[in-house]
């Protein structure tokens, strides 16, 4: 069963400072969200496609893009986070999340300088590329700060936050462009790249504020400032007992798997108990682009434009909207409702059936105007499941199925892969899509309900529900190869040694205050 001790009683209220700190570092995120949003729509400006495009009278803006341009800015970025990703191990077992976080910020303004200033394509891919290396860092150590931070009630919530700042963050980037895009000179694309500076430079200044992870500096060996940094988090409305417990929990966790480790992480994480954990972790990033939801992102507005919707602007920020609604509702549901793996079927099941309608509207009638309004609205139905379903537990699931030691490393991989696959559905989408290639238009939407409903058997079979337990008692329960639909009824012992340790150590301290008492009393008896 779950934990039923205090700790999972503690109020949001008591843990306000926590949920605070994690917010501030989730607040990354928002970088990715703008980023996506504005650039996604850029490719119907007619101020960025004086620029970068071309004179056609075939496209009614007026201009057109190659569609080698339009794959490689909406896919380097993602190119850029893969590789990103793929060191956050290496570099968090040397410098820890705030200095991940702190790198990010740094690529993250020399990426958006680069990308205001040029007017040569080439230039401007390289200007994505860092961006993107800087985004990769902030999706990472972002994600496995918040997991790592919260106790074991709260993770769900914290590492929720992902979707709830990717989605505010993509609000404010459709509405800088809806009052860009009427702007026929360079102002029209530069302004909203400037408007990336606010978040690094608000997050850099934040930082210094926020103790670092307390299990990444366990894990250093630097027990004094984890404990520091613990109670840094729970801040004083958490009972002195409860975050003793805690701390005890983790260095029990911390010593259990110091004993298991043979060999170096990247190694690790495939062998025994990890390669399960590493796999499921794999599978669960993987699913949030088999749900589509990256074609949907980095093409709505263009895809709105080409089917003759003509508010694409508009309709994108009603889109982006449902979805940040959807992040509120999926965050609420987690906490109370359901739990993660009930949240992840129901999401990939609705949005497969979403996709699928979308295809079948095209399908019947491609043009039609009624077709239009019906892409439209499933649409925002899709984003606003994906937002409160898939986008929401996935992350929590991703973050807390892996060991406490190989985090970094696995999540690192985990999230190069997820961008290679988004990658790959940029990099592919414009042939499906546009015109003068396949013209398949919205019957892409087929592919992604077939992937969908894919996604559907593997959260059913193979993704256990670990809501209310904290990290080392998942560690606890994988190591005892515990099959996925069994997680709930096992009974952890790690929970119980944590206590007994703290029993022991409160006992040994009353009978040191006697002792001493005793020992008062003699000498004042002898005088």
């Amino acid at each position: 069963m779950a934990r039923t001790d205090t700790l999972k009683n503690s109020s949001l209220w008591a843990n306000r400072k926590c949920l605070i700190i994690c917010c501030i570092v989730s607040s990354a995120n928002m970088q990715y969200g703008f980023d996506t949003a504005t650039v996604g729509a850029f490719q119907a400006m007619p101020g960025f496609l004086k620029v970068f495009g071309y004179k056609t009278e075939a496209s009614p803006l007026g201009y057109g893009i190659d569609s080698t341009v339009q794959q490689l800015i909406a896919s380097l970025m993602t190119l850029g986070s893969f590789l990103s990703c793929l060191v956050a191990g290496a570099f968090s077992s040397y410098y820890g999340r705030r200095q991940g976080l702190w790198s990010a910020c740094l690529l993250g303004a020399v990426g958006c300088g680069i990308q205001i200033g040029t007017t040569d394509v080439g230039v401007l891919y390289f200007g994505r590329l860092i961006l993107g290396l800087s985004n990769g860092f902030f999706v990472t150590f972002s994600n496995i700060y918040a997991s790592e931070a919260a106790p074991a009630h709260l993770r769900g919530v914290t590492v929720a936050l992902f979707t709830y700042w990717v989605n505010i963050g993509s609000v404010f980037g459709a509405i800088t462009n809806r009052y860009t895009k009427e702007r026929m000179d360079k102002l029209s694309y530069q302004i909203p790249l400037a408007c990336l500076y606010i978040i690094p430079t608000l997050l850099a200044i934040s930082l210094f504020l926020v103790p670092e992870s307390p299990r990444w500096l366990l894990h250093q060996g630097r027990d004094k400032e984890g404990r520091r940094a613990l109670r840094a988090l729970r801040g004083k409305e958490v009972a002195c007992d409860e975050v003793e417990l805690e701390w005890v929990e983790m260095v029990c966790g911390v010593e259990e798997e110091k004993r298991l480790a043979k060999n170096k992480p990247l190694i690790d994480m495939f062998r025994g108990h990890d390669l399960r954990r590493t796999l499921l972790c794999y599978g669960v990033i993987a699913c949030q682009t088999a749900s589509g939801i990256w074609f949907t992102i980095s093409y709505g507005t263009y895809f709105f434009a080409i089917a003759g919707i003509t508010k694409a602007f508009e309709y994108s920020i009603m889109q982006t909207c449902f979805s940040f609604l959807g992040s509120i509702v999926g965050m609420y549901a987690i906490q109370h409702l359901v739990g993660r793996r009930n949240i992840l079927i129901f999401g990939a099941l609705a949005c497969g059936f979403c996709q699928l309608a979308t295809g079948i509207a095209a399908s019947v009638n491609q043009t039609n105007i009624a077709t239009g309004k019906v892409l439209v609205g499933f649409t925002c139905v899709f984003v606003f499941l994906y937002s409160g379903c898939v986008g929401t537990a996935s992350y929590p699931v991703a973050t807390e199925v892996v060991s406490s030691r190989l985090r970094a490393w696995t999540m690192g991989t985990a999230n190069a892969l997820g961008y290679f696959l988004a990658w790959l559905t940029g990099f592919c989408s414009p042939y499906f899509i546009n015109p003068e290639d396949l013209n398949w238009g919205a019957k892409y939407g087929y592919i992604w309900a077939a992937s969908n409903f894919i996604c559907v058997v593997f959260f059913y079979l193979f993704v256990p529900e670990m809501k209310g337990r904290s990290l080392e008692e998942l560690d606890e329960i994988f190591e005892a190869g515990v099959a996925a639909r069994k997680f709930k009824q096992y009974e952890c012992r790690i929970m119980e040694e944590a206590k007994h340790e703290v029993d022991v150590q409160h006992g040994a301290a009353d009978v040191g205050v006697v002792e001493k008492v005793e020992s008062v009393g003699e000498h004042d008896g002898g005088a």
